[in-house]
C-alpha cells in the first residue's frame, strides 16, 4: 500500500535472460532449465500459453506449485511427497535462496530454475514470454506462430501497456485497496478500460493485427478469471464478463483455440484466491460457481476473419501429466 492506501505492486524481479547466446551466463539449453509455474496465477499463466504453442514442452520441462500457500509463498503440495519431483525442493524460496541467500523481494511464479545449480534465474515474467518467442527459436515446434511481429510491435506494447496498468494489475488495485478513494479511482480506471476493449473487440477478432498476438496472452489470463474470482472477490461487480458481448465472445475464442483454455483449471484457480488472501476471505469458503460449462459455447468470432496461429498451426495436446480437466457445468449449481 502507499500513503493513499492505493495498492503498488512489487515489480523487483531478477532480470536475468536465458538467450541464445548466453550472454548473462545462462545460454539456451534443452533440458536445463525448468519453468516452474501455478495454475492458479495469471501472470504464470501467460508463460504456460506461451510455451505451449511454441511447442517447449520436451526442451524446457514445467513445475506446478499448487494453489494454496502461506507467507513463505509457493510451495508443491500437489506433488508426491510434497516435493518438486524434478528440483527436489518443498518450496520454491529454495530455488530464490540458492540464488540469493535471504532473497528480500517476493518468491513469484513464473520462475525458470537452473536445474543444475537448482537457482532461479528470473521471475521477470514480461520478459520471460518474450525470449520464450524468440529465443528459444531453435527448439519450437514447426509451425510455430509469431507473437511479437516486428510490424505490430508498437501498437502491441502501446495496448499492452494500458491492459497491464488498469486491467491486469487493475483488479487487484480494486481487490486490494485500502481505501473508499483508492478503490473508486481503481474501478472507475478498470471499467473504462474495459469499455475501451468492448468498442475495440467489437469490429475485430483479435487486440492487434488479425493473429494472436502477446498482446492477447496477457488480457487473457485476466479475462477467465474475471467471473470466477475478480467479479466479486476484488469488487469489480459492475457487470459480469458474460454480459459484455464483444468481450465474452472473444474470451471463449481464446479459450477454445488450442493453448489457452487447457491451461486453464478453474478449481486451482478459486481455492488459491479465496483461500490465501484471508483479509478479503476470511472464512476461506470457496464458491461453487459460477457454471464454467460456458466457456465452451460457441462464439461466432469467427465471422470477424483472421486467423489465430497467422501462417503457422495449432499445437499438440499438451503431454498426458499436464492435461487439466475440461470445464463442466456445476451439477450441484445446476440443482438450485
Amino acid at each position: 500500500m502507499t500513503g493513499s492506501s492505493s495498492y503498488e505492486r512489487d515489480r523487483t524481479y531478477i532480470t536475468t535472460r536465458i538467450t541464445a547466446d548466453g550472454r548473462d551466463g545462462y545460454p539456451v539449453e534443452p533440458g536445463r532449465y525448468r519453468l516452474v509455474i501455478a495454475r492458479a496465477c495469471p501472470w504464470a499463466n501467460r508463460s504456460a500459453i506461451v510455451r505451449r504453442l511454441m511447442g517447449l514442452e520436451d526442451v524446457l520441462s514445467m513445475g506446478i506449485a499448487g494453489p494454496l500457500h502461506d507467507e513463505r509463498s509457493w510451495s508443491f503440495h500437489l506433488d508426491p511427497g510434497g516435493r518438486d519431483p524434478v528440483l527436489g525442493i518443498e518450496r520454491l524460496e529454495e530455488a530464490f535462496h540458492r540464488r540469493e541467500p535471504g532473497y528480500p523481494s517476493g518468491i513469484t511464479v513464473p520462475a525458470i530454475v537452473d536445474i543444475p545449480t537448482g537457482r532461479v534465474v528470473t521471475n521477470d515474467f514480461e520478459r520471460i514470454t518474450l525470449d520464450l518467442g524468440s529465443e528459444w527459436a531453435a527448439h519450437q515446434r514447426d509451425g510455430a506462430p509469431d507473437l511479437y511481429p516486428e510490424r505490430w510491435r508498437d501498437e502491441i506494447d502501446d495496448v499492452a501497456d494500458k491492459v497491464y496498468r488498469d486491467i491486469n494489475d487493475g483488479v487487484y488495485r480494486c481487490g486490494f485497496a485500502g481505501s473508499q478513494e483508492a478503490y473508486d479511482e481503481a474501478y472507475r480506471r478498470l471499467w473504462e478500460r474495459l469499455d475501451w476493449l468492448e468498442e475495440r473487440l467489437g469490429g475485430r477478432r483479435y487486440l492487434v493485427g488479425d493473429t494472436v498476438t502477446e498482446a492477447d496472452i496477457r488480457l487473457f489470463p485476466t479475462l477467465v478469471r474475471f467471473d470466477a474470482v475478480y467479479h466479486g472477490h476484488f469488487k469489480c461487480n459492475r457487470q459480469k464478463l458474460t454480459e459484455l458481448p464483444a468481450l465474452w465472445g472473444y474470451a471463449r475464442d481464446l479459450f477454445q483455440t488450442p493453448g489457452f483454455g487447457d491451461t486453464i483449471d478453474f478449481a486451482q484457480i478459486k481455492a488459491h484466491y479465496y483461500v490465501v488472501h484471508h483479509d478479503i476471505n476470511p472464512t476461506g469458503i470457496i464458491p461453487r460457481g459460477p457454471d464454467p460449462g460456458g466457456w465452451l459455447s460457441p462464439h461466432g468470432r469467427e465471422q470477424l476473419g483472421g486467423r489465430p496461429f497467422g501462417d503457422g498451426t495449432p499445437p499438440a495436446l499438451p503431454p498426458a501429466s499436464e492435461r487439466v480437466p475440461p470445464p463442466a457445468p456445476d451439477a450441484v449449481a445446476r440443482r438450485g
